[in-house]
């Protein structure tokens, strides 16, 4: 029973267990509005928006402040990083600790906690985030998620301490395990992988391409965020919301996450963010109406419900950023820093937006109605920003559009009289001559590239010129088009042996003989990057040249 592969998945090490406490000891603090273990007469309203406000701000600063410091000092930043986490989280919780004994400075001091805790918390996201991609990808993927179905069972556990006692136990013992996890931890990354050896001003090319292709799935997980912020909003006001939101959020948490783990354990597992933001949108929407139309009991569900999916999404952010850096050989610190950035500002603004939009008093409008309305049209505003905005809505051809021909024709080009120069005729294609599937056609000023053969291809290969390098964290290869067969080929490798979509292109494109350099200008990542890829292909497929990948993919018959 215990070699089940579900409990072998979940089976504890350092990593897991100090990640799981770490969010749970989280939870108990810059959550869903509320602190469990503290007295209930300290969480005023005043006093919980002082401090979420501080934490979330703070908190989301030092993300974007973190992904800076890596882009232009990065060496410096990764020595801060393990430096700094520690000493404010624990200087955090001594200030909310002071508040319940100095009533008089309540306020103050649960905004100074506030900041503290903020800037402690998103350090150590930092840490994790850096050992989890670090790491080999089903190692890290693996902990990051049994860390995340511990924390809600630590969690849950915390309830079994006194409350009197809980609020000190978190400073002076479970601040210094999780702390010290992850720096003994953080003392086994490999600091000569590429994502570290990289310096990022050498290469903003590279930098520029990754953030190009992060901020569409930031901005699907942003918008539940900024749900989430608006309902804290709510649950600021009432320390029974939160409770709840805390209670339930975590629940979801561990049931996804054994989910996810048992469903990796038989099978591959891929989903994309923003097909799920696109699921996800009219079921919100649809929430959100409801919300000034049912009563309090349908706020406080909202709230919880919204905020398990919020820590479910933080969860699939983590695995995605942690991927994207082993792909593109960025920094991991880089990558999580604005990634998170995004999605946490927007949490913010519907944080402070909800409470705003909340005190106000408009044509006799209830606050509730507001909070639905104006959350309703900056839901849509990020959607139509997400899928492409206006440049994508008017470029876009479909398969029902309208389509009015021109009254008024260019007059046709004459044809070429005999005897002209051949520039000055289109050329003619032969009706046996088979177009290249993509691939790029010779303009008629310019002759056919000569094809070649890649070193130590069959003589009968199917494949010869290099083909443009598929789009950089594409669609996995076994999802639809193929470009020939040499394609499907290549993607039933990859379910027989585990490669990812990434360590797939580059696979391919090895093996249709384009160099290092040509890849990794077509992928738009270093060189080092390539080379690192090429060796755990390699491994995994147990060859060790060109010629042996050759013919390992011509072995599979479509």
């Amino acid at each position: 029973m215990l070699d089940h592969p579900l409990l072998k998945a979940l089976r504890p090490n350092v990593a897991s267990l100090g990640y799981g406490l770490f969010l749970a000891i989280n939870a108990a603090s810059v959550w869903g509005g509320t602190f469990p273990f503290l007295p209930v007469g300290f969480q005023t309203p005043t006093v919980m928006l002082g401090f979420f406000l501080a934490q979330s701000l703070v908190f989301t600063l030092s993300f974007f402040a973190s992904a800076a410091g890596t882009y232009l000092f990065p060496e410096q930043t990764r020595r801060f990083l393990v430096k700094i986490v520690v000493t404010p989280y624990m200087l955090g919780w001594c200030l909310l600790i002071a508040g319940i004994y100095l009533p008089g400075a309540a306020l103050p001091l649960a905004t100074g906690g506030g900041a503290c805790l903020g800037l402690g918390s998103a350090g150590f996201y930092m840490l994790w985030q850096r050992l989890f991609a670090s790491q080999d990808a089903a190692q890290g993927n693996r902990d990051l998620i049994a860390g995340t179905a511990w924390a809600a069972l630590l969690y849950f556990a915390l309830y079994l301490i006194p409350v009197a006692v809980t609020a000190y136990l978190i400073p002076l013992v479970f601040l210094p395990l999780f702390g010290l996890a992850v720096v003994l931890k953080s003392r086994t990354i490999d600091l000569d992988q590429p994502m570290f050896e990289d310096a990022p001003r050498e290469h903003p090319r590279t930098y520029r391409h990754i953030v190009s292709h992060l901020w569409r799935p930031a901005l699907a997980i942003g918008a539940l965020g900024f749900c989430a912020g608006i309902m804290r909003s709510l649950a600021v006001a009432d320390p029974s919301v939160g409770a709840l939101v805390n209670v339930l959020s975590m629940a979801a948490t561990l049931v996804a996450a054994v989910a996810l783990l048992a469903a990796w354990t038989v099978k591959n597992v891929r989903f994309s963010v923003s097909a799920a933001y696109r699921l996800f949108f009219p079921l919100v929407t649809t929430a959100l109406l409801l919300l000034p139309l049912a009563g309090a009991a349908y706020a406080r569900g909202l709230a919880a419900v919204l905020y398990a999916l919020w820590s479910v999404a933080i969860m699939l952010m983590m695995i995605q950023c942690a991927q994207i850096s082993r792909d593109g050989g960025i920094n991991p610190v880089f990558t999580y820093g604005v990634f998170g950035g995004i999605v946490y500002a927007l949490h913010d603004v519907g944080f402070a937006g909800g409470h705003f939009v909340e005190s106000l008093s408009v044509l006799g409008i209830p606050s509730l109605v507001l909070v639905a309305l104006v959350a309703l049209w900056l839901l849509g505003l990020m959607y139509f920003v997400g899928q492409g905005g206006f440049r994508s809505a008017v470029g876009a051809s479909t398969a029902d559009e309208i389509e009015l021909m021109a009254l008024t024709r260019p007059a046709a080009p004459e044809k070429p009289l005999a005897g002209a120069a051949p520039s000055q005729a289109l050329p003619a294609v032969e009706a046996s001559q088979p177009l290249a599937v993509g691939r790029p056609q010779p303009s008629p000023k310019e002759p056919a590239r000569p094809q070649t053969k890649p070193s130590g291809a069959h003589a009968d290969a199917p494949f010869t010129e290099p083909l443009p390098a598929p789009a950089p964290f594409a669609v996995p290869l076994d999802g639809g088009d193929y470009r020939d067969r040499f394609s499907k080929q290549m993607a039933m490798v990859r379910e027989a042996y585990g490669l990812s979509a990434r360590e797939t292109e580059v696979a391919e494109l090895i093996a249709r003989g384009n160099s290092v350099a040509r890849i990794a200008e077509m992928l738009v990542v270093s060189e080092n990057t390539i080379r690192t890829h090429s060796k755990r292909i390699y491994a995994k497929l147990d060859i060790h040249k060109r010629q042996e990948l050759i013919e390992l993919v011509e072995s599979y018959a479509p």
